[in-house]
């Protein structure tokens, strides 16, 4: 009995023992149906404990480990373990699957929760970065998604009034996270000094920002907001697992087995100790509670379930038990009863009651159990030990009656002999012992032949003869009891009473068909059904029939288990089989249905719908293997892949061309005028009327719009492969196809206006084989051709995908969409149906039951019917299948061979096949109707061509406006009148490839002959037809008219050639004198007197036409021949060879000759086809082969065709290498051969594998419709300069670096302080001293004032504005009231009138980048970009802020995928879409939907740097990117951008240039500023004039001002009479006004221009913004800043709200605090490094970075003095508080004395010397004897004034009181140093007036604020942001109202108010 076929009866799963406890939490649930819903091994478990019945979900296909409850409590979301695990939705009730959520976690998903109304979902992986997603689950779209914690996260939860919010904890930590955009920001939870940093285990949220947790020790902590407020200590005296928020209030569960209840404020209502009850026992721990009324459920770890009645605590009840952790193998049934017994690795034995579904009894043990086995009668139970022992229990009672260890290793096996007197027992060591039952089970034998352990045992039926497996694959026979070996023969014929064993050739059918290797660990054989079940490794119990002898059996297969199955046995009645898994120790019970039961018909399970419940081939029940049809193989194996694909080739060509000087491309162009083909030989279903009755069908790289009545073409180009598939939209206005490809696309375009709509890529892998719109046109289904052939689901005019699912492991041919219901589908290939069903993210299938109506075939077509069950396959023998749902009810023979198409019309069906009939069926497939057979006979006497045979294959059918389109195998397509008559509208070549190609040398008609064994004749003219065909014995090559167009030769693949006449086809003469392929053929020129063939054999054979013989022979060629042309005397030929050799042979002798290039040149060609040769170097791409070549008639153009299927026009000859071309896509893959017609109107090209013949026709220069149809030139102009000038050339090599990667901006040396080791204080002071107290450490100022402690600072005014590296960072808000711009990390918001400031600060590095959304519904919202690492630390990445600028309300976070920073950022026209560029190599452009935080698209914009992309005024879709040497006109379609480039050809002299910015205006124009002041002007993309220098230098800044279209540009230029670095043009950019803008000096450089009513507002490089009037042109100054550099002294006045800062700019500015306005600015012409005012305010002293300093008088700003001692910089200076001494210490190490009493000469009295490394900072004590001096090796030293000598004792320091502190360093300021200060350094402090605060600035941009003094380490601060990366320098001003912070790399100063 040797029937492959899988058995007919079936398993159910009808219980599982068991509930995952161990290592899962909070995973048990009422349900709204009062069910329990919880999950063990892979299964989701729904328990209904009223009616004792368990249902199943199995949608996952590996272990479960989290679970939610959606609020409406139906719905739960269940996620897995596994490398690509992924969350499933699914209804409690109906156990459907809702959704499925992939792609978003590795490793698996921890954790899961709903929001409160249930639309969101937030998962926690397991990877080690613990990834957060929050999921719109119903579309299975991620929203957001962030790093979780470096360390494991146990519990996440969402605020239940917040929407925003969500709360997670884990390993010592608890984070608070706010969901902005598609950002997810979180806060750690601060513990403070309230409870201990731990480990959080479970939280609940709950309203008011209160939250509650769990932790390690048994406490809860509660939070409000960030903050713990308070702990309820020991809650539970050990971890709380689980905490549930439900109506009534909270229910804890913990380690210590109890569960508590609490009110919803958080106070003790009961408490229930599981340990105390009736099943309790010590160590049971909670892992998972649920509150619901009355009700409390209890999970535990040692997967039990109790319930809790409120009112009866003491009495839970124990709904579920099963084993615990540990591994689960042993496996029993009683012999007589239906009882199971199992032991485990957690020491328990159990019997279970297979009818009642319970636990019957428990037993535990010493040690872990690991075979268990019941004697004859079910008295006594034996069980096998892990430690080598075995005992034996009466089943009774569960006493012991025995106990032996006889051996060291594990027992595996354990078997009592049928009679009961003997117990065999299997070892891991190897052996199997006997002992005897009676004698007290002494040992009688042993068998120990194998050689590794014993896995299997089985008894013969008479007990003589035991059968072992074991580990090394061996089955051997024993004889017992004495254990002797038994040779195989003898064992021949034994009947045994089990049959457990997987060796053997009984059960060789369980292998797989290929491998060794033995997954299976268990099985177990029913021999009255004649069934096997098996348990394997993978998690699958199986249904083989037995004895299964061949490998490879067919199966049925169960899914559940989630690892090892261990172990499968049958019931003693066969009712049940029951199965065990080992790592979930879950039972599962399976009830048995039996052939007989199920009628043939198999009962729809619960199981079918998930993961075939049936093996993948055993789905249907008649067993014999269809003879496959030869195409569908064929088909069915065709590989699409290529060694290049083209979205490689950018890429490849780049490495190659590199910088050369290249010939330039012609003038001329070509426009595709027609194509002969059709794609039918693999494609299906790709032929369709559209709207307005035109024929949309494929061949090659391009889609053909035909019309019908006009017989002429439209074309879609946007594919660049072979289009493999197309569809229609419902309402026949859209087209979808899709592309072999890497990575394939798809397009939707419009059929009247042939424009892409959408383009869809990203899901597919090779190619897209199937496509199919929704009924509702919405949505478009996918099928890809990679080794899944995947099916995706998109929104195709967003361009997102919805959902994606493996489709079938064969090919799949269609896909068809339920008319009625969007959301079912249905899919056929080789040997498959499924019915799919989409749900969410993902889509679930059902197999199509066969049952035995019809067996398992290949399904070639498909169609739904009149009702939302009925479907139609066609199948490869003919028969047409009828569905209803999922199950087959009839089937019916329609065609002789494959039902290739079939489609359904408003009564009825028609259907074509591979017999060439069409047949029309009424609406059930029970009658036909009529049949058309598609013959020559019937064709009309208006067809475009000829049939090729009759009863051609039938592959693509559509109807409509009365008639039926079809499309043959053979290229052909066919429209049928209903009344009969047949009209062929366009054909092509048949599968094979077209080489051979030949114009007629006078008439406008050509010759093909292809591999199709085919010789056509095609008319040129306007009717574009085949006029004639014939039939070939072998396929050709090459074919040539003779010069008077009488007769044709063609050269066949055989080697032989025929020469026919040309209009009747008909033999003239034959020849077969070569072996192999003739690879061209040529009539020599004049009368054609010689024919001349070459051939692979390489050799060329003259014939003379009209003896018929052959005169000679070349030879010689090193290679075969390609191509062969004759001089226009006929006496030369001319040779090229596969060798890349050319070669001269003389006619008709064939002599060879040399001839040098000086001679080539003179030589007149009668044509020329060779690829080689010093004329065409420059067609050679240095990838790929040029296949053929042709010179038109004027001698002008070369047209080449090459492999990547380009077709390129080159000027000739085309010399030096890779000449310039202009390139056209049609064909796919290779073209092979090219020819101009007689009259060099046109060129004809076909494609090789493509089958296509193309005809171009040949444009001249200047004729717009080909310009614009032109297709890309050739390539980047490399070699073209774009210009230069210093500001960009500086931009473009900025490197942006983020706060965290910056270096100290100081080189210091040695150990940080908080690293420093110190002395203890000798003995603590005692509390009381008699002692003089200390001095203060500060001198008190203003002491009679109320000492005042400062809280906190604001941002109060910042000083400047980014202007030197960003551009139009600056615009009105407001109807030009406020001004928005940045500076560092702020963006400010600054009121015009009164000049006050608000700021932006949620930044958290440099803004590089701002833009105002332009559309009144988004009124002042604002866009910024900041520099930003993707690196570990998501709070890092670069990212996008979206802000209100009144409120200052954030309202979409945008994470970037741009890795350095956001460049630029632009609003659309409608506003509802933001446009941003990364400052990367890649320079990603990125289109985002900001109010959802949704990304668009991302793709790469240019491999140097974009400066501007904007988005034009009027439209969501159209912008323009503009940068280094590069503009491109970019259109968003779908999901998809689409780019041009700028063509600067049409204008004289016109070169790309780099560009810097971009104004638009009506009719589609588009003005760019160049760097060399030009602005160009564009329509569409191409140039179409220059305005010559609009400015002198580089056009930084341009802007369109919407409401009257003018345009200002602002750039460098130097102010004269008729310029200015600001102008205002009209619309048209014709006529302009120049600005001269005035602040104190001329302003030359503008960076940003923005317009509003009648002003115009400028930016300029050097940090100012001004305002000028259209009117008056009077500038008013509205900012001012230091410009580039940083800025490094700062000073207070000592009485007045004045300070002073000097910068590396040269400059020192004095400013007003009061009136936030500069007050004076002196240059200095170097770079200013400190700055200090006298005691008296009178004089500020300056320090240079050249060694330097001055003394200015403050009032008048001029020169008192200046000395030079140093030659670097000077660091820090200081007046004495007694005004005499100046101090000025420097990067020398030195601070140097000068007495200021004598005068301006400024003499040194002293120095302190001994100063290791350089000077930091100086302060002087209050009397002016000491000064302190920090240093860069962090250390602080007094010294001695004037004398320099340094003070050692301790206590004198101590006693000095300083009458400054801006010292970084010292114990009283230790605490200022942050932990992570080994990359950053604090560079500056400074204590207030009053002495109680000190501020610092620091590395990292922060300005921090202490208490003074703070000598414990990491001292508590407030920390305030702001600043780029250093802050250099910090002061308080004079009264402590003001702090000043100046920052290094942003040029910017910070005034903030303290409070």
């Amino acid at each position: 009995m040797s029937d492959k076929t899988a058995p007919r009866c079936q398993l159910r799963l009808e219980w599982i023992h068991g509930y995952r406890g161990h290592q899962c939490r909070n995973n048990l649930f009422y349900t709204a149906g009062k069910e329990l819903v919880y999950f063990v091994a892979g299964v989701g478990v729904v328990y209904n404990t009223r009616d004792h019945t368990q249902k199943f979900y199995l949608g996952h296909n590996d272990d479960i480990i989290s679970l939610a409850l959606h609020p409406d409590k139906v719905l739960v979301a269940t996620g897995q373990v596994g490398a690509e695990p992924y969350v499933c939705v699914w209804d409690t009730y109906a156990m459907q699957t809702v959704s499925i959520l992939r792609d978003g976690h590795t490793h698996g998903v921890a954790c899961l929760a709903f929001d409160s109304d249930g639309q969101r979902l937030v998962s926690v992986g397991l990877d080690a970065k613990n990834q957060l997603c929050v999921w719109d689950w119903r579309r299975g779209r991620v929203l957001a998604t962030a790093t979780g914690h470096s360390d494991r996260i146990f519990d996440v939860v969402w605020d239940p009034v917040q929407s925003s919010r969500l709360v997670s904890c884990g390993v010592k930590h608890i984070k608070f996270w706010t969901l902005c955009g598609n950002a997810l920001t979180p806060k750690r939870g601060v513990f403070g000094k309230t409870g201990d940093l731990q480990t959080i285990l479970c939280v609940a949220a709950a309203k008011d920002e209160l939250t509650y947790a769990g932790a390690l020790n048994g406490d809860v902590y509660v939070w409000r907001g960030v903050t713990l407020v308070r702990t309820v200590q020991a809650a539970h005296g050990a971890g709380i697992f689980s905490m549930h928020a439900g109506d009534e209030g909270f229910a804890t569960g913990g380690r210590d087995g109890c569960v508590r209840l609490w009110d919803a404020g958080f106070k003790p209502i009961t408490r229930i100790d599981l340990r105390e009850a009736e099943h309790g026992y010590k160590g049971l721990s909670v892992r998972s509670v649920c509150w619901r009324g009355d009700r409390v459920l209890a999970g535990t770890q040692d997967s039990e379930i109790f319930e809790v009645m409120v009112r009866d605590r003491d009495k839970p009840l124990l709904l579920m038990q099963g084993h615990s952790e540990g591994e689960l193998w042993a496996l029993a049934l009683h012999p007589k009863q239906p009882v199971a017994v199992t032991g485990s690795d957690d020491r328990s034995v159990r019997l279970w009651s297979l009818p009642d579904h319970t636990l019957l009894a428990r037993c535990n043990m010493e040690e872990a159990v690991r075979s268990v086995a019941f004697n004859h009668d079910g008295s006594q139970l034996a069980l096998g030990m892990k430690d080598g022992s075995f005992t034996v229990l009466r089943v009774r009672d569960m006493t012991e009656v025995v106990h032996i260890k006889d051996r060291k290793e594990v027992i595996h096996e354990l078997k009592f002999s049928p009679d009961g007197g003997l117990l065999a027992v299997g070892s891991n060591d190897g052996l199997v012992d006997v002992y005897a039952v009676a004698q007290r089970y002494k040992k009688v034998g042993e068998c120990g032949r194998s050689q590794s352990f014993i896995t299997h045992l089985d008894w013969s039926v008479d007990g003589r003869f035991l059968q072992t497996n074991d580990g090394a694959g061996e089955q051997l026979v024993y004889r017992m009891p004495a254990g002797k070996l038994v040779p195989r023969e003898e064992a021949m014929g034994t009947h045994w009473v089990t049959w457990t064993g997987v060796l053997g050739a009984e059960v060789s059918g369980i292998c797989p068909k290929y491998s060794s290797l033995t997954p299976v660990n268990s099985v177990d054989a029913n021999y009255s059904s004649a069934v096997l079940v098996t348990g394997d490794d993978h998690g699958l119990v199986k249904l083989f029939r037995f004895p299964c002898l061949k490998r490879g059996a067919k199966f049925k297969k169960y899914i559940g288990h989630s690892a090892h199955v261990t172990n499968v046995r049958w019931s003693s009645d066969l009712q049940w089989v029951l199965s065990t898994g080992g790592a979930d120790h879950a039972l599962f019970q399976w009830r048995f249905l039996p052939e007989g039961v199920m009628d043939g018909v198999l009962e729809p399970l619960l199981q079918e719908g998930y993961a075939d419940s049936n093996s993948g081939e055993s789905d249907s029940d008649v067993s014999d293997v269809p003879e496959l049809d030869s195409d569908i193989e064929q088909e069915a194996q065709t590989s699409y892949e290529r060694q290049v694909y083209k979205e490689d080739l950018p890429q490849l060509r780049k490495k190659l061309i590199g910088s050369l000087k290249r010939q330039k491309a012609p003038e001329e162009g070509l426009r595709l005028q027609f194509v002969h083909g059709y794609r039918g030989f693999d494609c299906r279903n790709n032929l369709f009327y559209s709207q307005t009755g035109e024929v949309v069908y494929h061949v090659a790289a391009v889609a053909i719009v035909y019309n019908r009545l006009q017989h002429s073409q439209k074309f879609y180009l946007g594919h660049d492969d072979d289009i493999l598939s197309l569809t229609v939209h419902p309402l026949k206005d859209y087209v979808a196809s899709a592309q072999v490809g890497r990575d394939p696309a798809i397009h939707v375009w419009d059929i009247s206006t042939l424009k892409c709509l959408s383009l869809l890529k990203g899901h597919h892998s090779r190619g897209v084989c199937a496509l199919e719109f929704t009924a509702d046109g919405k949505s478009l289904i996918s099928v890809g051709i990679d080794e899944f052939h995947s099916i995706t689901i998109w929104d195709w005019r967003k361009g997102e995908r919805l959902a994606k699912a493996r489709g079938h492991k064969d090919k799949i041919f269609v896909v068809k969409s339920n008319p009625l219901r969007t959301d079912k589908l249905v899919t056929v290939g080789i040997k498959h149906i499924k019915f799919w069903q989409h749900s969410g993210g993902g889509l679930t299938f059902r197999r199509g039951i066969f049952g035995n109506l019809g067996k398992q075939e290949t399904m070639m077509s498909a169609c739904y019917g009149r009702s939302e069950d009925l479907a139609f396959s066609g199948a490869a023998n003919g028969d047409i299948y009828i569905w209803k749902d999922t199950a087959l009810i009839k089937t019916l023979k329609a065609h002789d061979g494959p039902v290739f198409a079939m489609c359904s019309l408003d009564k009825g069906f028609v259907s074509g096949g591979k017999d060439g009939v069409v047949a029309l069926w009424d609406d059930m497939f029970e009658r036909c109707l009529k049949t058309y057979a598609v013959k020559r006979a019937a064709l009309s006497p208006s067809s475009k061509g000829l049939l090729l045979e009759d009863n051609p294959s039938i592959r693509a059918l559509t109807l409509g406006h009365g008639r039926v389109l079809l499309g043959t195998r053979n290229g052909e397509v066919l429209e049928i009148d209903k009344s009969g008559p047949m009209t062929l509208l366009v054909q092509g070549h048949m599968e094979g490839e077209v080489w051979g190609l030949a114009a007629h040398p006078l008439l406008p008609v050509c010759a093909t002959v292809s591999d199709d064994r085919s010789l056509r004749l095609w008319e040129l003219s306007t009717n574009h037809r085949m006029v004639a065909v014939r039939k070939l014995k072998k396929g050709g090559r090459c074919c040539a008219f003779s010069p008077d167009g009488k007769a044709l030769a063609v050269g066949l693949n055989d080697g032989s050639f025929l020469v026919v006449n040309a209009d009747t086809l008909e033999d003239m003469l034959t020849f077969h004198h070569r072996r192999q392929l003739i690879a061209d053929i040529r009539f020599s020129p004049g009368a054609g007197k010689y024919l001349a063939v070459a051939s692979h054999d390489s050799f060329v054979d003259i014939y003379n036409v009209l003896t018929s013989k052959r005169v000679g022979i070349c030879k010689g060629a090193g290679g075969y021949l390609t191509h062969l042309d004759w001089d226009a005397r006929g006496k030369l030929l001319q040779v090229n060879t596969g060798a890349k050799q050319q070669l001269f042979f003389e006619a008709p002798r064939g002599r060879q000759q040399n001839i040098s290039a000086s001679e080539l040149d003179k030589l007149d060609w009668a044509s020329w086809t060779s690829v080689l040769g010093p004329a065409c170097e420059g067609i050679w791409a240095g990838l790929g082969l040029v296949n053929s070549a042709s010179l038109s008639g004027d001698r002008q153009l070369l047209a080449t065709g090459d492999d990547f299927g380009f077709v390129k026009l080159f000027n000739f000859p085309s010399r030096g290498r890779f000449a310039k071309f202009k390139r056209y896509m049609g064909h796919s893959t290779n073209v092979t051969n090219v020819r101009w017609t007689n009259d060099d109107a046109a060129l004809l090209t076909v494609g090789g594998a493509d089958t296509a013949l193309m005809i171009w026709s040949r444009e001249p220069m200047g004729h717009k419709e080909s310009r614009t149809l032109d297709s890309e030139e050739s390539d980047d102009d490399t070699e073209e300069d774009g210009g230069y000038d210093s500001d960009v050339a500086r931009e473009k090599t900025v490197d942006y670096v983020t706060k965290i990667c910056s270096a100290s901006i100081r080189s210091m040396t040695g150990t940080r302080p908080p690293q420093q080791h110190r002395e203890p204080p000798p003995e603590d002071r005692p509390p009381v001293s008699r002692a003089t107290p200390l001095p203060d450490k500060l001198l008190r100022n203003n002491v009679t004032k109320k000492k005042k402690v400062v809280e906190e600072l604001l941002l109060d005014h910042v000083f400047g504005f980014r202007g030197f590296d960003c551009r139009n960072n600056l615009h009105y808000l407001n109807d030009g009231n406020d001004i928005v711009f940045h500076t560092a990390g702020a963006a400010v918001v600054q009121n015009l009138s009164a000049g006050t400031q608000s700021f932006y600060l949620e930044h958290t590095d440099d803004i590089l980048c701002l833009s105002v959304n332009q559309h009144p519904k988004f009124p002042h919202v604002v866009a910024t970009g900041q520099i930003g690492d993707i690196s570990d630390l998501p709070a890092l990445a670069p990212c996008i802020h979206v802000w209100d600028a009144v409120t200052k309300q954030t309202l979409s976070i945008l994470r970037c995928p741009h890795p350095k920073g956001v460049g630029y950022v632009h609003f659309s026209a409608t506003g509802k879409l933001l446009l941003s560029v990364g400052v990367e190599p890649q320079h990603t452009i990125t289109v985002w939907r900001w109010q959802e935080g949704t990304r668009v698209t991302s793709q790469g914009g240019h491999s140097e740097r974009i400066f501007v992309v904007e988005f034009r005024p009027d439209s969501d879709t159209q912008f323009v990117s503009v940068g280094i040497k590069h503009i491109k006109f970019w259109t968003l379609v779908g999901g998809s951008l689409l780019y041009k480039k700028g063509v600067v050809g049409a204008v004289e002299d016109g070169r790309m240039q780099t560009m810097l910015s971009v104004a638009f205006g009506a009719n589609n124009l588009t003005f760019t500023g160049a760097i060399n002041g030009d602005v160009f002007v564009w329509r569409e993309h191409f140039l179409v004039r220059v305005v010559a220098k609009a400015h002198s230098g580089p056009v930084f800044s341009m802007y369109t001002t919407l409401r009257d279209g003018l345009i200002v540009t602002g750039g460098k230029e130097r102010p004269t009479k008729e310029g200015g670095a600001v102008k205002l043009w009209d619309q048209e950019m014709k006529r302009c006004r120049a600005f001269q803008l005035e602040t104190g000096q001329p302003v030359e450089n503008v960076r940003s221009v923005c317009r509003g009513k009648g002003k115009i507002l400028v930016g300029t490089k050097d940090g100012e913004i001004i305002e000028v009037g259209e009117k008056n042109a009077a500038s008013n100054t509205m900012i001012n800043g230091h410009t580039q550099g940083g800025i490094w002294g700062l000073a207070a006045h000592p009485f007045k709200d004045v300070f002073i800062s000097a910068s590396d700019d040269g400059t020192v500015r004095i400013w007003d605090l009061a009136d936030k306005k500069l007050l004076n600015k002196v240059s200095l012409g170097h770079p200013a490094k400190s700055a200090s005012y006298s005691p008296n305010g009178e004089m500020v002293c300056i320090g240079m970075e050249n060694g330097e300093f001055l003394i200015l008088l403050v009032n008048s700003l001029t020169v008192w003095g200046k000395r030079r001692d140093r030659s670097a910089a000077i660091q820090d200076l200081r007046f004495s508080p007694d005004n005499r001494f100046l101090a000025v210490g420097s990067i020398e190490g030195a601070v140097d004395f000068y007495d200021l009493s004598l005068g301006p000469s400024l003499n040194r009295i002293g120095y302190c010397k001994d100063i290791p490394g350089f000077v930091l900072q100086i302060d002087f004590s209050a009397d002016s004897k000491h000064l302190q001096v920090s240093t860069s090796t962090y250390t602080r030293q007094v010294h001695e004034v004037p004398s320099g000598k340094i003070v050692t004792e301790q206590s004198v320091c101590e006693k000095i009181t300083w009458a400054t502190w801006t010292s970084v360093l010292g114990d009283e300021v230790l605490g200022v140093w942050p932990r992570n200060a080994e990359k950053a350094d604090v560079n500056c402090a400074c204590v207030s007036h009053a002495g109680l605060n000190l501020v610092t600035g620091d590395d990292f941009g922060l300005v921090k604020l202490f208490d003074f003094p703070c000598p414990e380490k990491f001292a508590k601060h407030k920390r305030y942001f702001g600043h780029s990366a250093h802050v250099t320098n910090i002061r308080f001003s004079c009264d402590d109202k003001f702090v000043i912070s100046a920052g290094g790399s942003d040029c910017s100063l910070f005034v903030w108010r303290c409070q």
